[in-house]
C-alpha cells in the first residue's frame, strides 16, 4: 500500500445500492483529478443521504464480520444448488448469479413468471449483452433465508428446463 497512489472504489451494491464512488490519495492528486478529470467536471456531488448511510454501512461492517460471513454462506449454498441442478451460472464466487438462458424471449417470460412468484429478479438481453446470451440475473444478500433460495429454486425448474437452454 505504501506504492499506492490513488484508491478508487464504489457505493454501489456492496454498500447499500446506492450511486456514486470514492477517489482517494495525497491532497495534491485530488486538486489535480477535480481541475482535469473530465467525469468530475460533468458530475453532481453524492446527496447527503447517501454519503451518510454509506458511512453507516462502514460502520456496520467495520464492527462485525457477521453479515458479510452471511452473505459468504448464502452464495455458496444458492451456487452449489443452482449448480447441481444443471442451471450454468459460471464460476465466479460473487453474490450477484447470472442464470445463462440464451434465448431471449424465454428468459423475459422466466423472469416474468418468477416476478409473478414473488421473487425480484432482473432479466437481461439484447444489447445489454450479446446476442443469444440473455441471462436472468439473481442477487444474494445476506438477509435471504435458505428457504427463500430453495423457493427460488423450484419456481425456476418449472420455469426454465435445464433441457431446454
Amino acid at each position: 500500500m505504501d506504492r499506492v497512489d490513488i484508491l478508487t472504489g464504489t457505493f454501489g451494491k456492496a454498500l447499500g445500492g446506492a450511486s456514486g464512488g470514492y477517489t482517494s490519495g495525497r491532497k495534491e492528486i485530488i486538486e489535480l483529478l477535480r481541475q482535469r478529470s473530465r467525469p468530475y467536471l460533468f458530475s453532481n456531488t453524492l446527496a447527503p443521504a447517501i454519503a451518510y448511510t454509506t458511512l453507516k454501512v462502514l460502520d456496520i461492517l467495520t464492527a462485525s464480520t457477521e453479515l458479510r460471513d452471511r452473505l459468504e454462506e448464502n452464495t455458496r449454498y444458492f451456487r452449489e444448488r443452482i449448480q447441481s441442478s444443471g442451471y450454468p451460472v459460471g464460476k465466479s464466487v460473487h453474490p450477484i448469479v447470472p442464470i445463462l438462458i440464451g434465448d431471449e424471449i424465454k428468459t423475459v417470460q422466466a423472469a416474468q413468471k418468477l416476478i409473478e412468484s414473488g421473487i425480484y429478479v432482473v432479466g437481461f438481453s439484447y444489447p445489454v449483452v450479446p446476442k443469444n446470451k440473455a441471462r436472468i440475473r439473481i442477487q444474494i444478500s445476506a438477509g435471504h433465508q435458505k428457504e427463500q433460495m430453495d423457493y427460488l429454486l423450484d419456481r425456476l425448474s418449472h420455469f426454465v428446463k435445464v433441457n431446454d437452454m
